[in-house]
């Protein structure tokens, strides 16, 4: 049997792990497009405040891993697949024949269309090449402008105001991580970033970059300019769909799977941000960018690419746990509430502590939170369990904070007595 995987981050690298596990006398071919080993993008930041070498963002960080698991890596970009012809053709002529092909593309930043986005000192922050120009910029008095406070660009936030770089922040929504948090808990995390330093700027726009000497000056909707060192863009992502194109696979926004993480073709998987799967809340096809969930697919595509019975996918829970200079966000289903449902919400924003809790008849289907991490699981397991609250949803009605107790009576038939939020 022959399996390749198209794709060398989490969800790639799992699945070749998982194959090479359950199909021993497989043929297991990994293809990467970069020049490094298998890395996380999300280890990027840890890289930029020296916390880590680069081989710290490595995922195996045996350089033997590989070998050693019989797992042959190749570096190339693939140029199309032929699905009738079970065979990917790479740039440069070769070709790779395969049985089962999974494709874990991932996903690329997307770049606004402003003037003088291209210029020298702007950049992305996705790649290890992205984060060796920021490090030779970022530091201590320079000036950054960072376009986008989205999730990743709050993580990347998190690493240049660690750098001493003088920072600031450009998000065209009226308020930080819009499609993570609402109003009430974006603005928090924007005073939060204030307090620390840090300029941000909402509901406003880069209009155009150009060249101010030596340095640049950053356009915006305002009329106002910032001047910078370097402008970081963070202003959103796509997934790596074009590897299928002419291959006849069904696309949306993502390539289109079933709950086996298989495409419109039996032979060929997909997973990972470039993967549009069922999205637990919804029922609907969506695209998770986050790493957990790559990582789940990427598992359950090879179980099925190696024949295993009853893997299937139960959908994706929408779920994002940020830490901005010491303030731990998160957000899980539907946050944004569901049509005709009832929500809680307390607040102490003295003390940058908030939680949210969202319901549909007398199950939790949503939260936010600021500034708690002790229930995070709890949160998540209630939402994810369906768990039928009875009673305890109109105490958390009057008190959200008691969603400990919630959890406790509900799945385990005892009280607790606890408080979240003082």
């Amino acid at each position: 049997m022959q399996h390749v995987v198209i794709g060398a981050g989490p969800a790639g690298v799992v699945a070749a792990e998982t194959l090479r596990k359950t199909q021993p006398e497989a043929v297991v071919t990994l293809i990467g497009d970069e020049p490094e080993a298998p890395y996380s993008r999300m280890a990027i930041p840890y890289l930029l405040v020296k916390q880590i070498a680069e081989q710290g963002t490595y995922l195996r960080k045996n350089p033997e891993h590989f070998r050693d698991q019989k797992i042959a890596i190749v570096q190339g970009r693939v140029a199309s697949i032929d699905c009738k012809a079970r065979q990917i053709a790479l740039d440069g002529g070769n070709a790779v024949a395969y049985d089962k092909l999974l494709v874990a593309t991932g996903s690329r930043p997307v770049s606004p269309p402003i003037e003088g986005i291209d210029l020298p000192g702007v950049t992305s922050c996705w790649t290890l090449a992205d984060a060796r120009r920021i490090a030779a910029t970022a530091k201590p008095g320079a000036r950054v402008v960072l376009m986008g406070a989205g999730f990743i660009g709050c993580i990347i936030l998190e690493a240049l105001a660690k750098s001493g770089a003088e920072l600031t922040v450009v998000e065209m929504e009226g308020r930080m991580v819009p499609r993570m948090m609402n109003d009430t808990a974006g603005n928090l995390i924007k005073d939060w970033c204030e307090s620390r330093g840090v300029k941000v700027h909402t509901s406003t726009q880069v209009t155009s970059i150009e060249k101010n000497g030596a340095a640049l000056r950053v356009n915006l909707n305002s009329g106002s300019a910032v001047e910078a060192d370097m402008v970081v863009s963070a202003t959103g992502v796509k997934p790596n769909i074009e590897v299928v194109e002419g291959s006849g696979i069904k696309c949306e926004h993502g390539i289109l799977v079933d709950r086996m993480m298989r495409t419109s073709d039996e032979n060929v998987f997909a997973a990972g941000d470039v993967a549009q799967g069922i999205d637990f809340s919804t029922g609907d096809n969506s695209v998770q960018a986050i790493q957990p969930t790559a990582v789940d697919h990427g598992q359950l595509a090879a179980r099925n690419m190696a024949g295993s019975q009853g893997a299937t996918h139960r959908g994706c829970v929408n779920m994002n746990v940020l830490d901005t200079l010491g303030l731990i966000s998160s957000s899980f289903g539907l946050w944004m509430g569901a049509d005709g449902g009832d929500s809680a919400e307390l607040l102490n924003r003295e003390r940058f502590r908030y939680i949210n809790l969202q319901f549909q008849d007398d199950v939790l289907v949503g939260a936010t939170s600021l500034g708690l991490t002790q229930h995070v699981g709890v949160l998540r397991g209630l939402i994810q369990s369906k768990t039928r609250l009875k009673v305890w949803k109109d105490r958390l009605l009057e008190d959200p904070t008691r969603i400990m107790e919630a959890y406790l009576a509900s799945t385990q038939a005892v009280g607790f007595n606890a408080r979240i939020i003082k």
